[in-house]
């Protein structure tokens, strides 16, 4: 914490010219005292006691004037020795977490092919689910909306020709754009393979 002042070149001439002749000659002696210490330093203590007599003295100088220039002196603060049974059991936490980062990521990976085991048959199972579902959401889909443009197109055309050739049209539209979606999904399953 701080508790001293390094003097600036306002103070300096201040106390050396002689403008604090209101001030007590003890007070003008500890001031020379501490400006030709090493560092200048000028405690808050002789600060406070300064500024206390040049209000009595009723001196035009103010303490901030004095101040100017100055910088507060903050010493170092000294830094313990690590203690190393510390850092000896730090040592040992960071490599623990390291090896069990690395065995979770590495927890999945095993150096043989697995050909003919259940998990093979496992994800092709799940491909072939993929497909079948795919399919039967296209027939799905064009079916209902042939059925729907049917019964909707009721009240455009009244012959039943006119019916089923704008139902056949817009389910072909559907079925197209379906189509076109699915081999994007495709194309982008296979880019990622």
């Amino acid at each position: 914490m701080a508790s001293a002042v390094e003097a600036g070149g306002r103070l300096r001439r201040a106390v050396e010219g002689g403008e604090l002749a209101g001030v007590p000659a003890g007070l003008r002696a500890e001031l020379e005292e501490a400006l030709a210490s090493e560092g200048a330093l000028v405690p808050f203590s002789l600060l406070r006691r300064l500024h206390t007599a040049l209000r009595e003295a009723e001196s035009p100088l103010h303490l901030h004037e004095l101040l100017e220039g100055s910088e507060i002196h903050l010493p170092a603060v000294p830094v313990p020795p690590r203690n190393p049974e510390l850092v000896a059991r730090l040592e040992r936490i960071k490599a623990r977490l390291a090896n069990e980062e690395y065995r979770r990521m590495t927890r999945n990976i095993t150096g043989q092919e697995t050909h003919g085991t259940l998990a093979e048959f496992g994800r092709q199972v799940r491909s072939v689910k993929a497909v079948v579902i795919t399919i039967f959401n296209f027939i799905v889909t064009v079916v209902a909306t042939f059925a729907c443009t049917y019964l909707g197109s009721q009240y455009l055309f009244v012959e039943t020709a006119a019916r089923v050739l704008s139902a056949v049209i817009v389910a072909s539209v559907v079925g197209l754009a379906e189509l076109y979606v699915m081999v994007r999904t495709i194309e982008g399953d296979l880019g990622k393979l």
